[in-house]
């Protein structure tokens, strides 16, 4: 018999907080750069998107989520991609609580 302990949960457990995620009420543009974005443009956008991750309910499971998945697009968990990178290369990256 089969340790039920040791397998996966159902699909909604494992992304059900995406449901009380912030982003949720506003329009995706405002995680994910257009094509070209560039300078102080670029880090207005990030920093408005990253606002709303840190006032997010799901804010650790977001960011869990994108590092674990290693998302190469967007503002997730208050992370940006340059953010991200930095976090796999080892280098130290501000983080929020």
């Amino acid at each position: 018999m089969a340790e039920l302990s040791r397998l996966p949960g159902p699909v909604a457990d494992l992304w059900e907080w995406q449901l009380d995620g912030s982003c949720r009420q506003l329009n995706p543009e405002v995680f994910f750069h257009p094509e070209g974005e560039r300078g102080p443009a670029r880090r207005s956008r990030d920093s408005q998107a990253k606002e709303v991750c840190l006032a997010c309910p799901v804010l650790k499971q977001c960011r869990e989520h994108a590092l674990r998945v290693r998302e190469p697009y967007g503002v997730w968990g208050a992370m940006t991609e340059d953010e991200r990178e930095a976090h796999y290369a080892g280098h130290a990256v501000p983080t929020a609580s």
